[in-house]
């Protein structure tokens, strides 16, 4: 690679532009993107701009479709390669031939990659096979196409070079084009040349004003600095008199880096009458050595100059790129087999042996999840058996103890129950009837967030499940997922029962029985002597007005029971009833009203007995509390979740492990199958990449 090309001709060693062609055809072959963005020159120009005839210059040959519209519908990348001819030596000038053009020549031929092995000596069929294969991909309308055609051209009179003719940007539709033709050209053309390595040859007509030409308006979109770009001037020789491409050439219109070459293409006559190309390069160099605003600087202008031009930028682009792309083939190489590696082979075996193995996995991580020994623990929140813990611990323990028997129960209630208990007698001590009463009402409170504490256990192991599901495994047999998941599920809700009546039988055993006898439950007459201490210490104590010291007998005992004044007349459960005002219905003995309320403020002895029963109420309710913290959760363990852990394998080889669906089972997904032959595929392909790279040192 020692060998390089000047300005005006000399050698070019064409072995890193063979290899970009030998990458460009290994990726050609998959029905993937290409993952590496591989140098490349791009040809960009409007319908009338002459792209065309440039490089069929290039080439020494006709071999372009033609006509009137959109011609050029798909991408062609030409690959050209030079190859001595028949008694040459390898050491053969590469220059573009000014010999007359032949039907056919045993040294030059056209080979396309989607008909490998098949030479097309006869540039005409070259020309015909670019057509039918277009036609085959987009028909015979106006439509395009981003999928390339690969043609590659052996010819001893070629410079080893690589171009992709994009079609020509238009503005209006014409015929029967697509009403957004426009667009479709623009976003393929920008999709290659938008690309870092592709260098843009932008072909503009000379005889318009530079600002208007598309294809250099479209490269300054991603190339605003000119740094990759080229401009190729067309129809120099059809410019008014007087007129030239100096100032354009010399960068002081639009500068691009890597500058401008005017050419001469045969006109529409000249193609007609089949003006033979060699012919016409001739002419092209008779034109700029006698024109006087050209004639110093022929040596930079012509066709052979450009290609030789390309030639060497485009080596001197894949000797800078080189070291990227090699790191590139190798980390997709990298993602392309880890992934292939996920998705498994086609068929590992036995069907019956695989969903054994698949449910005898399942099983296995779904009991890790739950106690807690997955190696894939999260530093960063709660899974699997922790979560259970956390609505154990926190959601059902603090949801229990935030249910107070007095959001719902007032002491007006409590007198009424009271009263109710005693029955026609009044009573002389507080009643356990209304006591154990409004107990067991307060415990029954206690049965919906019992079973809202299983609920939530069943949307966790729900959960869990939905997580295990996820993994690649399950997408690759979509209905062993679904079946798995709808065994499961099912599962679950066979177990929820006899959890949800194991709960509603530890509520039922609370309410059944009051166990006034238990050791931690404050008594009635403890219950006493605390109402006693506290309305005693409550009461004011009496004072002599003049002196300002307490009476004696103005300071009450603490031990001494506390005897509550007499109630007075409106005083009581039936005082406003008996009310003074009322004195007329009261000599009447009027019947009572059918909806019989207390209707008067709490006496002194009804607020004792009321405290007294609010305290024993209190203190067993809180036993209670404690009790179903500690048993609602074993009652869920039991029941639900050590039984699915201890279950879960026979419910899967009883409802899935039967002969005459276990194929249907692993049948794979659309997506896996089509994915892992994509994968292969760039597999494949990177491999033979990173082979020919490798061997570039």
């Amino acid at each position: 690679m020692s060998q390089t090309v000047s300005p005006h001709g000399g050698i070019s060693d064409p072995a890193l532009i063979t290899l970009v062609n030998k990458l460009q055809d290994v990726f050609s072959t998959v029905g993937v993107n290409n993952p590496i963005d591989l140098p490349q020159i791009a040809v960009v120009g409007s319908q009338s701009s002459g792209k065309s005839s440039v490089l069929e210059n290039i080439v020494g040959r006709d071999f372009l479709p033609r006509g009137s519209g959109i011609v050029t519908r798909r991408p062609l990348v030409l690959q050209l390669i030079n190859r001595p001819a028949s008694g040459q030596s390898n050491g053969v000038e590469n220059e573009v031939s000014n010999s007359t053009d032949k039907a056919a020549n045993v040294d030059e031929w056209g080979e396309f990659l989607h008909i490998p092995g098949q030479k097309f000596y006869d540039f005409n069929k070259i020309r015909d096979e670019i057509s039918r294969e277009t036609e085959a991909k987009v028909g015979r309308n106006a439509g395009i196409s981003a999928a390339p055609i690969n043609l590659r051209v052996y010819s001893p009179h070629v410079l080893t070079l690589t171009l992709v003719d994009l079609p020509g940007l238009t503005k209006v539709p014409v015929g029967d084009q697509p009403r957004d033709i426009e667009r479709q050209i623009r976003d393929m053309v920008l999709k290659y040349i938008s690309k870092p390595n592709a260098i843009i040859l932008a072909v503009t007509s000379a005889n318009i004003d530079l600002a208007n030409s598309d294809g250099l308006k479209l490269a300054r979109e991603v190339d605003p600095e000119g740094q990759r770009t080229i401009g190729v001037l067309t129809k120099v020789d059809l410019m008014d008199e007087g007129t030239d491409v100096v100032d354009i050439l010399a960068g002081r219109v639009i500068p691009l880096r890597l500058g401008y070459v005017p050419v001469v293409n045969r006109g529409q006559r000249d193609i007609d009458n089949k003006k033979p190309i060699g012919v016409a390069l001739e002419a092209e160099k008779n034109f700029f050595e006698n024109h006087k605003a050209y004639r110093n600087k022929s040596g930079y202008c012509g066709t052979p100059y450009l290609a030789k031009k390309l030639n060497l930028i485009l080596m001197m682009h894949i000797k800078q790129t080189l070291p990227e792309i090699k790191a590139r083939i190798s980390s997709s190489l990298s993602k392309y087999t880890a992934e292939l590696d996920s998705l498994g082979p086609s068929m590992l075996g036995n069907s019956g042996n695989i969903v054994l193995n698949i449910i005898t996995e399942f099983t296995n991580e779904w009991r890790t999840v739950l106690d807690g020994n997955n190696t894939e623990l999260s530093s960063t929140e709660l899974s699997g058996g922790a979560r259970i813990s956390f609505v154990f611990h926190e959601l059902y323990s603090n949801g229990i103890k935030a249910v107070d028997p007095f959001d719902v129960v007032r002491d007006v209630d409590i007198r009424t129950i009271l009263y109710n208990s005693s029955g026609s007698s009044p009573a002389l001590f507080v009643g356990t009837t209304a006591f154990e009463l409004i107990v067991k009402q307060q415990i029954k409170r206690l049965e919906d967030p019992s079973l809202k504490c299983v609920s939530l256990v069943y949307d966790e192991l729900v959960r869990i499940l939905t997580q295990l599901l996820a993994k690649g495994l399950y997408k690759r047999y979509p209905q062993l997922k679904e079946k798995v998941h709808a065994v499961v599920i099912s599962f679950f809700k066979k177990a929820m029962e006899p959890t949800n009546k194991l709960v509603r039988d530890l509520v039922a055993m609370e309410a059944c029985y009051i166990n006034t006898g238990h050791p931690d439950f404050l008594n009635g007459h403890r219950a006493m002597a605390l109402v006693n201490e506290r309305y005693n210490q409550s009461k004011p104590v009496q004072v002599d007005p003049k002196t300002g010291k307490p009476l004696p007998g103005g300071t009450p005992r603490a031990a001494s029971p506390a005897v509550p004044e007499p109630e007075s007349s409106n005083a009581g459960f039936f005082g406003s009833f008996f009310a003074a005002k009322n004195k007329k219905k009261a000599a009447a003995m009027e019947a009572p009203p059918p909806m019989l309320k207390a209707s008067g403020t709490l006496s002194d002895r009804e607020n004792i007995e009321v405290e007294v029963i609010k305290l024993l109420i209190s203190s067993y309710f809180n036993i209670v509390k404690r009790t179903m913290i500690d048993m609602v959760p074993k009652a869920i363990m039991l029941n639900l979740v050590q039984f699915t852990k201890d279950e879960m394998q026979k419910e899967l080889l009883e409802y899935m492990y039967r002969s005459d669906t276990l194929d249907d089972l692993l049948k794979e997904s659309d997506f896996t199958v089509r994915r892992r032959k994509e994968c292969q595929q760039m597999v494949e392909s990177l491999s033979r990449a990173s082979e020919i790279v490798s061997q570039v040192q």
